[in-house]
């Protein structure tokens, strides 16, 4: 059963359709930087936009970043919320219960299909990001690179550390504050401020000694708080958050296809799921509704972008996997709930 209802996930246009456009807004983004070279301002749009310019290796956190506030959550809610209610709006789901098909074993496979396409669609615009931000920006200037990120070590409590050498690290971007990720992207945009040398960093050795500079970066991009990264542990920072992002997809997965066994509409199902979703962001932007923040299904969305911090923030990211895997359970026995007992009759 899940090989068929991966088979008829394959050979849908619009699986192929979503994840293209998916790859497709990163690499226009891509396009515009590099042929202007001019970044957001610090502090301002996608987390790690203003470091892809030092550093190309770092733009699939960046797509990340791009997709995951709109586009990536549209994409899963359409696939799920037409799982269920797409056969049944097709008059199909009938006959195919008329099989010896258990209900159950089939909404599994409706599952299974759906976390297939999340993280194939992760992986596409994780992996079709990185040969475009290289290929336009290269791997990274070492020199540039060490210069443009401050030397800042941080806690959960979000308050900058002091430099290397003991010393408070000099003001600006991403310098006097390294915040929670709700506010990540400021400390991300730290890497705009790289025609600084040594004055941005608290790293005099780099100011006086290029090569040693380089030597000292070779092969690495930087961290939020301005540690260098060799390209093992990048790979593993971005690992982290690539199943971060899916696994908070899930949980936009669960919602849609909760809905479309409640619905013979697809469409029902999908604008159902992105309500909730809206309605979820508003409220985590009002503090009149702190009181149910941490309960929210994007409360934490943007706690992957602690796994590029130094050393990695866990409290948010542990947080947001429980949440996130509350949220899956309970629908998910919702979901089966319902479609077991349901009469179908379309």
């Amino acid at each position: 059963m899940i090989g068929v209802e991966l088979v008829k996930l394959a050979r849908r246009p619009r699986t192929w359709a979503a994840i293209g456009l998916l790859c497709l807004l990163p690499a226009v983004v891509a396009v515009f930087l590099a042929t202007t070279r001019i970044s957001p301002p610090p502090g301002q749009g996608a987390a790690f936009l203003s470091a892809v310019l030092q550093s190309g290796s770092l733009y699939p956190a960046a797509a990340l970043a791009l997709v995951l506030p709109i586009f990536l959550p549209i994409a899963v809610a359409v696939v799920a919320g037409d799982a269920v209610a797409g056969e049944s709006a097709q008059g199909t789901l009938r006959y195919l219960l008329v099989r010896p098909v258990r209900r159950t074993a089939l909404l599994v496979a409706k599952l299974v299909a759906v976390v297939v396409f999340v993280v194939g669609a992760v992986l596409a615009v994780a992996g079709t990001s990185y040969v475009v931000g290289v290929a336009l920006f290269g791997a990274g200037d070492p020199v540039a690179v060490v210069r443009a990120l401050p030397e800042v070590t941080g806690d959960d409590g979000g308050v900058a550390g002091t430099s290397p050498g003991g010393q408070q690290p000099a003001s600006g971007p991403g310098g006097s504050q390294v915040g929670s990720s709700d506010a990540a992207s400021s400390g991300a945009a730290g890497a705009q401020s790289g025609g600084q040398v040594g004055a941005d960093t608290g790293d005099s050795t780099a100011a006086a000694d290029p090569e040693a500079a380089r030597e000292r970066a070779q092969s690495s991009v930087s961290s939020l708080s301005g540690e260098a990264l060799s390209p093992t542990d990048l790979a593993a920072r971005l690992l982290g958050a690539m199943g971060y992002v899916v696994v908070s997809m899930l949980g936009v997965a669960a919602i849609a296809l909760f809905l479309s066994t409640l619905t013979a509409s697809s469409l029902g199902a999908t604008l159902g799921a992105l309500a909730a979703l809206i309605t979820s962001q508003v409220l985590v932007s009002l503090d009149a509704a702190a009181s149910v923040t941490p309960y929210l299904p994007t409360r934490y969305w943007l706690a992957w972008i602690d796994f590029f911090r130094d050393p990695i923030f866990l409290r948010d990211i542990t947080a947001g996997l429980w949440l996130q895997a509350g949220y899956v359970v309970v629908l998910m026995l919702a979901a089966w709930a319902n479609f077991t007992t349901k009469d179908v009759t379309s």
